[in-house]
């Protein structure tokens, strides 16, 4: 465990850091970033009615980790079921895993895996929890969440109440679940649980909403707030809930969507929840997992107008590569796609409107914003899943069906929205939901995958210009075997860039494969230095590019 104090650690890396990356000057006539549209065969059933039950258009989680240990990155997807029972009745709701053959092509082996699952499935989140070398999953839903562990043979098994997630088998839930975010909270070397819950909802009490006489799915203010919960792992296999002692629990909210990153640079690992309708949390690890709810004062609790929108997804990254990571959320139209960034003083700006993201944003609904470099100049760019909330029949003149959009960074904080230029109008406009980042292919370039309510998956495969990058694969000894929390540093001749190891990104998704840098025209890396979640750091010097780098945690 780090033995820094926060603000001596904040000094001395505000010392170090050097010169930001500059190898990518903004420029006003930017190379779009371009994708590929690939089918696959899956269409999300979230068994959609006139009745107009929330959790229909809430459906969409997915994730890519490399459930087989090949190297390459396969794909889940959650899916619906029949919402009367909240069971799946049919094939058509099983939840769906996909292998990869390293060339971006896959094959079903759902039924192998015995990944099909059970009830009502929303979100998913993708670690090794037990440190065992294997990827197991963590699915959450309406009133029931699942944890599959890796037999590492190609089979999961459902070790809920096992592993103390669930006192008996096919216990129900009082929440409904839209995703989870692994991290090691208390800094022991194994990764803990925080499970987003999103508003209290039950089938029988389904508040009728209609506009102008056409039913619709209601408002979030016609439903009561949950609590998020906390599991801490014990280190055997087991969690205990520490939702209450760790300070969660005090917060009631509709979470949509959450993030960890170490925003004060203190060595501990804090969450950003993303809320729909209310005012968003952050909550500042103090030690040993124990938090205090400070998004307020840090100024990420609303937009600077000062109105709470309808937060969905959230990423929380580096975007300006000055050592401190940054919030991306979005929203519903006329409320844009919201940006806070990190000032390294505990505090962050909104830069909705100086970064364009604002009048690009304000005629979209977006789901699931992801912040990764898909052009590979040393900026990160996000790319969002759009498509609103309510549904293809409304009596209100909306847009229901939209295309994505990846919004390029010209340099630092200042965005160009690209849709058509990016190839992403391929396919017709749909109300898409959740995404996943990863290489697929093994090109160096990061593809993504989008699912879509009532509607097929899309696979887009990057084939933007090439350019270098650098892949890191971590694995912990002293840290959590995924090295979560992990924050690393590139220097190039062009500058510096930051990351750090997270498999939570977007809306109820999971992105689990290496840490990406994109570094332009550079062929190698001066310096690649790792900070572990053990507090030790490691540091690679004269590093060729255009390799996916597999670093083990010195004893």
């Amino acid at each position: 465990m780090s033995t820094w104090s926060r603000p001596a650690l904040a000094l001395a890396l505000l010392a170090i850091i050097p010169a930001p990356w500059t190898g990518a000057p903004a420029q006003t006539n930017p190379a779009p970033i371009r994708f590929r549209f690939q089918p696959i065969a899956f269409e999300l059933d979230s068994n959609e009615s006139d009745l107009r039950r929330v959790p229909e258009t809430m459906a969409g989680g997915l994730a890519l980790f490399d459930y087989d240990n090949d190297g390459d990155l396969d794909l889940f997807f959650t899916n619906g079921a029949d919402l009367a029972s909240l069971k799946k009745t049919s094939a058509r709701f099983s939840n769906r895993l996909f292998a990869n053959d390293g060339s971006g092509h896959f094959t079903d082996v759902t039924e192998k895996a015995g990944l099909a699952g059970t009830g009502f499935d929303n979100g998913v989140a993708a670690a090794d929890y037990d440190n065992d070398g294997f990827t197991d999953l963590f699915v959450g839903g309406v009133h029931r969440n699942t944890l599959y562990h890796n037999n590492g043979d190609g089979t999961f098994t459902d070790v809920t109440v096992k592993a103390g997630l669930a006192r008996s088998a096919g216990e129900a839930s009082p929440y409904w679940s839209v995703g989870a975010v692994w991290a090691d909270f208390n800094n022991d070397g194994f990764l803990d649980l925080f499970i987003i819950n999103y508003l209290t909802w039950n089938a029988a009490t389904e508040p009728p909403c209609e506009y102008r006489g056409v039913r619709e799915y209601c408002h979030p203010k016609f439903y009561k707030p949950s609590p998020n919960q906390l599991f801490l792992n014990n280190g055997n296999g087991t969690f205990r809930d520490a939702s209450v002692e760790s300070g969660i629990r005090a917060s009631l909210g509709k979470g949509m969507g959450a993030a960890a990153a170490d925003f004060d640079i203190d060595g501990k690992i804090d969450i950003f929840v993303a809320n729909d309708g209310m005012n968003n949390f952050l909550f500042r690890n103090k030690g040993d997992a124990k938090f205090e709810e400070i998004a307020l004062q840090a100024g990420a609790s609303l937009v600077e107008s000062g109105q709470a929108i309808s937060g969905m997804g959230v990423d929380f990254r580096d975007i300006d590569n000055d050592g401190f990571p940054d919030i991306s959320v979005v929203a519903l139209d006329s409320e844009t796609f919201p940006l806070f960034r990190n000032t390294g003083r505990g505090e962050f700006l909104d830069y909705t409107m100086r970064s364009r993201l604002g009048p690009q944003s304000r005629s979209m609904a977006g789901y699931s914003p992801t912040v990764f470099d898909f052009d590979n100049d040393g900026w990160k760019d996000i790319f969002v899943t759009r498509g609103h909330v309510q549904p293809l029949k409304a009596a209100r003149p909306i847009q229901a069906e939209q295309h994505n959009t990846v919004f390029r960074n010209l340099g630092g904080m200042s965005f160009a929205a690209l849709t058509a230029e990016a190839g992403l109008t391929a396919q017709p406009p749909r109300r898409h939901r959740g995404s996943a980042v990863g290489d697929l292919n093994g090109d160096g370039r990061l593809d993504v995958v989008v699912s879509s309510i009532s509607g097929p998956a899309e696979v887009w495969i990057n084939e933007s210009p090439q350019s270098h990058y650098l892949d890191l694969r971590l694995e912990g000894t002293r840290s959590n075997r995924d090295a979560i929390g992990a924050r690393v540093k590139v220097v190039t001749s062009s500058g510096t860039q930051y990351n750090h190891a997270t498999h939570s990104t977007g809306y109820a998704s999971s992105s689990a494969g290496p840490i990406h840098f994109g570094i332009g025209a550079d062929k190698s890396a001066s310096l690649v230095e790792i900070r572990w979640p053990s507090g030790r750091i490691q540091t690679l010097r004269d590093v060729p590019a255009d390799r996916v780098l597999k670093v083990r945690e010195d004893r």
